[in-house]
């Protein structure tokens, strides 16, 4: 390390306490002092409780819904520049409100963008997020934005499986480019599933374009939400004659009844990062850290040293 260098301080939101102790671990220093105060009708307030004036900070929370989570965001961002504060990072291992990245239909916000713009009004002179769900909202921000991408943690495991006649499958047509990439890391065949949605989180009807008999596939997405298209895509395949069916997602939002359909599925487990606190435990859930990753991006990016190998694909 530089002599010259002023350390950098890591802070957490609440939301996100037990990823960010990980990180400050790895990264090799302490968590710093932040008390939040509660007002009786819900209003709070982050107080960083020591001095960051004229040095780098990193904020880690991930900003799930509900708004809570993206508004302690938000303010613990101003404080810091209130604070005098040198340089604001938000680390963001899941960046909310991306599924809104685009007008599907009149009348209806682009959260994505709003999001994007907020935290910039707020201070932050830049973000390190994990496998954004459009590449493009990198395009909504005018700082600096890390894109780090779960691969570099799914990949090693997978290859730790030594699975036989490795399909690579993709649950929609949107991600597609992503599992050509894992399958190209791979060396493996590729099937993807096309699916019509009756409404949000309501699948009318799926169809399989690819041969997976005799295959053992892993369903790759970036995040799982209801699970209801992984769990109807694993026994979709199951039935065209697949011998077993993986999913990995790097964020597990686990919302409704996704941890009854996974117990119920025929998937034969799901594999995800801890960029999202896990609601409850199931014994199809492997759970794989990302603390490692974003400390070692963390202190590059303050040392200004290259990252440029933490972008397998």
């Amino acid at each position: 390390m530089s002599n010259n260098t002023t350390e950098a301080k890591v802070f957490t939101c609440s939301q996100s306490k037990d990823l960010a102790q990980e990180i400050a671990a790895a990264y090799g220093v302490k968590l710093g002092n932040v008390i939040t105060s509660t007002y009786s009708d819900g209003e709070f307030q982050p107080s960083y409780e020591e001095s960051i004036r004229g040095t780098r900070i990193f904020i880690i929370g991930s900003t799930h819904p509900g708004p809570k989570n993206l508004m302690e965001m938000l303010l613990m961002i101003d404080a810091a520049k209130r604070a005098s504060a040198r340089h604001i990072t938000a680390v963001m291992p899941y960046f909310g409100w991306a599924r809104q990245d685009r007008k599907d239909k009149p009348r209806v916000p682009i959260a994505a963008k709003l999001v994007a713009k907020m935290l910039e009004a707020a201070g932050a002179t830049r973000i390190i997020t994990m496998d954004l769900h459009a590449d493009q909202i990198q395009g909504f921000f005018e700082k600096p934005v890390d894109h780090l991408f779960a691969s570099t943690i799914f990949l090693p495991y997978l290859k730790s499986l030594n699975l036989d006649n490795l399909t690579i499958a993709s649950p929609d047509m949107g991600g597609s480019k992503r599992a050509y990439a894992y399958s190209k890391a791979l060396m493996s065949d590729v099937v993807i599933c096309y699916k019509q949605r009756a409404k949000a989180n309501v699948i009318s009807h799926m169809e399989l374009i690819g041969d997976v008999t005799g295959k053992n596939v892993v369903l790759v997405d970036d995040m799982v939400d209801t699970a209801g298209t992984l769990t109807k895509a694993a026994d979709l395949m199951m039935e065209r004659g697949a011998i077993s069916v993986r999913a990995i997602c790097t964020h597990p939002i686990l919302s409704g009844s996704a941890y009854e359909r996974l117990e119920e599925s025929r998937l034969e487990e799901l594999i995800v990062t801890n960029s999202i606190p896990l609601k409850q435990k199931s014994n199809k859930l492997r759970v794989l850290s990302c603390a490692d990753l974003f400390a070692e991006v963390m202190y590059n990016v303050h040392h200004n040293q290259s990252i440029s190998n933490k972008f397998i694909m």
